[in-house]
């Protein structure tokens, strides 16, 4: 309203409004603005007018580029109304390049007051974009807070259970649509219509048209053991919306924001195994031990390669930290025939072993560690409570001196150091207690992991071959040692086997 009366008022006929509603002025490659170029090229018009100049833009440089520069090439009047600029003026338009100036600094000054808002909400685990993760829902009570979606967490659990048996990626990403199990696009299709140009007349198949991209996106991420992340990426700067990746060590994690839907147990172990995970060798032989062969010694794991120089090549194992030519390990070397035939004829034996007998399996894998984790039960037993009644009396004497102080029975020197002693050792306490809780926890975790793993061992029947899915639902790792020779010369090797929730028992 206020330009039309400008350009009655001023005699300027009106042939057309450009309106860039919703787009920064940061920015000219607005679409309303390259029309009205257009129209400029195409001599339709040779004035233009606006409210003020940060309508125009908030971008000095290119706004000097146009109101100095292109304009006046072209035989454009240029005239801002509040700001009193008109290029017919030249005196009007001095202090033009000082306005184009503090405009654009607050849109930079608005733009970092925006990020640091955000960075607040994010950090007090606030959760914002156009949707939920696959699994979850937007609460409808709380904003920025995910609630688990009874109807789709399924999906998630299925996904996470098959990495965990050792399904890659893509293997997973073929069950899922072999499944017909729906994409997280389709479901929101459903639930909010969007999507509509990818689904709206395709055949079925679409629906269920995963890619090894969402599978390992969604195996990735920590969202689902209740943590959110962020500052992942962000604007090439506030004059553009073109976004960037940023290196992992910036991005900001807050934990425990919402509910899990997988226990941080199996993610850790998934991104193990994400890490560790090879392509099938050249001589075709796939890599079902990846991530679980470790050196007894070093911890580091134990690398693949083949033995060429035989009139038949074999395939072997060595630790990969000797590998690296540092020589600051042993070779830890082992065949992969002799390693496959010990841990099948293993799983083999326990497998065999439960399904014959399930209770007594049970009552003797108890018995083996009851009377050590009974005395490591009763030791941190007794320590957390000798701990804790020792902060209690910490408590009681720091409100004492805290009295003698307010009473000047004792002076200020005496009150401080006391106050910092007691307090260094409340810490201390605090730690301790912490550890020996977690270390009670685990003994608990023990116990019921008995049961479990016995569960698992059910799973399977008179295997006759190893597979990843065999292998890392039922082993923890395997430690190989450093082989001997025994009195007689023979090359004598220790190969540990360190199962799911109940560690070594062979």
């Amino acid at each position: 309203m206020m330009l039309r009366r400008y350009a009655e008022q001023n005699g300027l006929f009106v042939v057309d409004e450009y309106i860039d509603d919703g787009y920064s002025g940061t920015n000219f490659n607005r679409p309303d603005f390259q029309r009205m170029m257009d129209d400029i090229e195409a001599k339709r018009i040779n004035c233009v007018v606006v409210k003020d100049l940060s309508r125009f833009g908030r971008n000095y440089l290119e706004m000097g580029m146009y109101t100095e520069m292109r304009f006046p090439e072209l035989g454009v009047r240029f005239i801002a109304v509040d700001s009193g600029v008109d290029s017919n003026n030249q005196q009007s338009t001095e202090f033009t390049p000082f306005l184009n100036v503090i405009n654009e600094w607050y849109a930079r000054d608005i733009s970092r007051k925006v990020t640091k808002a955000m960075r607040t909400r994010h950090e007090n685990g606030a959760h914002y974009g156009a949707y939920a993760p696959l699994g979850y829902r937007k609460d409808p009570e709380q904003v920025g807070h995910l609630v688990v979606d009874e109807e789709t967490k399924w999906i998630i659990e299925k996904i996470f259970a098959l990495a965990v048996q050792g399904a890659g990626a893509a293997r997973i990403t073929h069950i899922l649509a072999t499944e017909q199990i729906p994409t997280p696009s389709w479901l929101n299709f459903q639930r909010y219509g969007t999507f509509a140009h990818v689904y709206e007349g395709q055949p079925e198949s679409k629906r269920y048209a995963w890619t090894i991209a969402q599978v390992k996106k969604i195996l990735q991420d920590e969202n689902y053991i209740g943590n959110s992340v962020h500052n992942k990426q962000t604007n090439v700067s506030f004059k553009s919306k073109k976004k960037i990746r940023k290196p992992k060590d910036e991005w900001w994690k807050v934990e425990g924001t919402h509910e899990a839907i997988i226990s941080k147990t199996d993610f850790d172990r998934v991104q193990e195994q994400i890490a560790s995970r090879r392509r099938k060798q050249k001589d075709g032989t796939t890599q079902i031990f990846s991530g679980l062969v470790k050196c007894a010694d070093c911890g580091w794991s134990l690398a693949y390669g083949v033995n060429r120089a035989n009139k038949t090549p074999y395939a072997h194992y060595h630790c990969s930290k000797y590998g690296q030519g540092l020589r600051q390990c042993s070779m830890h070397y082992v065949r992969y025939d002799v390693l496959y035939a010990y841990v099948l004829s293993r799983l083999q034996y326990w497998i065999e072993a439960v399904h014959q007998d399930e209770q007594a399996i049970l009552e003797w894998l108890s018995k083996s560690t009851s009377t050590e984790q009974a005395a490591a039960t009763k030791r941190a037993t007794q320590e957390k409570r000798r701990a804790e009644k020792r902060l209690n009396e910490l408590d009681n004497l720091i409100a004492k001196i805290y009295e003698d102080r307010v009473n000047e029975k004792i002076n200020e020197r005496t009150f401080t150091m006391l106050s910092q002693k007691y307090q260094q050792e409340q810490g201390e306490l605090e730690t301790k207690i912490d550890a020996l809780t977690a270390q009670l926890a685990s003994v608990k975790e023990q116990e019921n992991g008995i049961n479990q793993w016995v569960d698992l061992i059910k799973q399977f029947s008179s295997p006759t071959e190893l597979t990843a899915e065999l292998l890392n639902t039922l082993i923890e790792k395997i430690l190989v040692h450093e082989a001997t020779k025994d009195a007689d010369g023979n090359r004598v090797q220790e190969i540990e086997i360190l199962y799911r929730f109940v560690g070594k028992i062979d």
